[in-house]
């Protein structure tokens, strides 16, 4: 398995992966030492992140390789097709779904996302609107969405 960490405008990131994707992308507060050379499977995944971090880069074209239950694969998988700048709502993503009632367990799988940003868990909210829980702070989901927001292309229409 190969790691590295880089420095983003909102904290640390560690990224995991090997030759059958990248495994985990993890928000830390502090840094494990920054990574002055990138293990050549994880470069693609630190080029599109700084992309991302640069305005560059609206949607990831990762090999991924995330480990989770088949529930939390599905979860993971719905996630990745919310639109850059978009939010949708526990309770829509479980309609999505098939199975409004699973919105706990939908909440539950996206809690448990182990590829931040890239499978984007911080474009979930609450049904009221509010940001509800965030594995990496609610202040970096209000700073993701922010993000994204301000970036959106604008239509001539």
């Amino acid at each position: 398995m190969n790691t590295c960490c880089i420095e983003t405008p909102i904290g640390y990131a560690k990224i995991v992966g090997n030759e059958d994707g990248i495994v985990s992308v993890s928000i830390v507060d502090k840094s494990e030492n920054i990574s002055e050379i990138i293990p050549e499977i994880l470069l693609d995944c630190v080029t599109q992140l700084k992309a991302y971090f640069n305005n560059k880069l609206t949607t990831f074209n990762l090999k991924l390789n995330p480990e989770g239950t088949e529930f939390q694969k599905k979860v993971w998988k719905q996630l990745k097709k919310i639109p850059f700048g978009k939010t949708i709502s526990y309770l829509d993503l479980a309609k999505e779904l098939g199975n409004p009632k699973t919105i706990r367990a939908v909440a539950n799988a996206n809690a448990k996302n182990p590829l931040w940003i890239i499978v984007p868990c911080h474009r979930v909210i609450g049904s009221n609107g509010s940001l509800t829980g965030y594995a990496g702070g609610l202040h970096r989901k209000q700073w993701l969405l922010n993000h994204e927001s301000k970036h959106k292309q604008q239509t001539l229409f």
